[in-house]
């Protein structure tokens, strides 16, 4: 497609969620990925117009977001040794598709379908609730890598200066699937459970039938079903032969789950134990943990696939499809559409109205909105902080108001 004018970004685009006021964007770390696998890292910009005079200038093969350091990552090598270090993070979580191929067997590897998605979309179920529910978190960005998983960042303030050792004490209150490959059982439950063992089974509940019986057939063969027998202890199944030669009479995996279940000996967590091995997110703790760790930016192309990072609406998870996310050839053309359509209609319109309504004519726009969305809910959630505080202040200086605060401030609450 012909060449897209590719003007200024406005003075007021949100680009990341930072707190105004802050230099977080001169502080931030950005790395690049260039041709022939050329890595580039602690660049950092002071606007984010300058950003963008580089990204069209080098033209990156990926781009990736660090932390915000004490110092400008791009001056790093001035800073004495030891001065320059990684003051805060949104906690990050990574779920690649990869790490799930000892249990799905429609894919391996980089390879992904409809029928193997349904665990990136447990993943966000059973992670988002806990994060929510279980930790206190409140603003968190779901976004689709572009090929084969899923990446979370969540930008709470008081989360982003947490420690390694807080991340990685989430990642561990998150993970129940332990053990390499050569690990056969990979999930082990015991009394008591923890009420976020039994709120994330209820999660894959929903979508074992469907993804696990229907989809991946994990009891469609003697050789599957041997894989799942496996995991369950010789004192809780003990009529293990039998059971084999049972399985053939029944029509599929649906029929053997049953009579799965009703062969086990007594009162116990083993089919917990199958659904959470084959369902569980699978959570890699180096990618949470290290405050300086970097991870893809979202809206950026994927340089394997050609599609765009896009954001997750949480309210039609279970819709989203990754192969219908635009690409980078797809914006081309829609843009190139859309700016055909535009030299009818200008009028005398200004530059920055004219890049807004070519944008919204492209597949992207949902996206935009939903990541706008996010930042619209943090801008809320900031400004209703700082009332807060006000208003406390406010109170030590004039008690005379009441416990409550003055009347207006909780007027402007509703508002905000």
């Amino acid at each position: 497609p012909a060449a897209f004018d590719a003007s200024p970004i406005p003075e007021d685009a949100p680009v990341l969620p930072f707190p105004p006021g802050e230099n977080y964007f001169q502080l931030r770390e950005f790395s690049f990925t260039l041709r022939d696998d050329i890595y580039v890292r602690f660049q950092s910009f002071g606007s984010p117009q300058e950003l963008e005079r580089e990204l069209q200038k080098i033209n990156p093969y990926k781009i990736d977001i660090g932390a915000v350091y004490s110092h400008r990552p791009s001056q790093h090598n001035t800073v004495h040794l030891g001065a320059f270090q990684p003051m805060e993070k949104e906690l990050v979580f990574d779920i690649d598709m990869t790490d799930y191929d000892d249990v799905r067997t429609c894919c391996s590897s980089a390879e992904i379908c409809s029928k193997c998605w349904t665990l990136m979309t447990i993943a966000v179920r059973v992670i988002d609730r806990a994060l929510v529910e279980d930790l206190g978190m409140k603003h968190r960005l779901w976004v689709y890598s572009g090929r084969r998983g899923v990446h979370c960042w969540v930008c709470d303030d008081a989360v982003r200066k947490w420690s390694p050792a807080l991340r990685a004490a989430a990642v561990e209150y998150l993970t129940l699937v332990k053990g390499g490959a050569e690990t056969v059982k990979k999930v082990n439950l015991s009394e008591p459970i923890h009420p976020f063992i039994r709120r994330s089974v209820n999660v894959v509940e929903k979508y074992f039938e469907e993804y696990a019986l229907v989809g991946q057939d994990i009891l469609g063969s003697p050789e599957r079903w041997d894989k799942v027998l496996a995991l369950i202890p010789e004192d809780i199944l003990s009529h293990r032969e039998p059971l084999q030669s049972d399985f053939p009479k029944k029509r599929d995996s649906v029929q053997r789950w049953e009579l799965l279940k009703g062969k086990m000996d007594a009162p116990c967590y083993a089919d917990w134990e199958i659904m959470l091995q084959y369902c569980f997110p699978r959570l890699d703790i180096n990618v949470s943990k290290g405050v300086g760790h970097l991870l893809k930016s979202p809206f950026s192309v994927h340089p394997k696939t050609g599609r765009i990072s896009v954001p997750l609406d949480l309210q039609r998870l279970d819709q989203f499809d990754p192969f219908a996310v635009p690409t980078i050839s797809s914006l081309c053309h829609e843009l190139d559409a859309a700016g055909d359509d535009g030299e009818q209609e200008d009028g005398g319109e200004t530059e920055p109205k004219r890049r807004v309504r070519d944008y919204k004519r492209t597949s992207l726009a949902p996206y935009v909105r939903v990541f706008e969305q996010f930042l619209e809910e943090m801008e809320r959630a900031r400004r209703g902080e700082q009332l807060r505080r006000s208003g406390k202040r406010r109170e030590e200086k004039q008690p005379a108001w009441g416990p409550g605060g003055a009347p207006w401030l909780w007027g402007a609450a509703l508002f905000l």
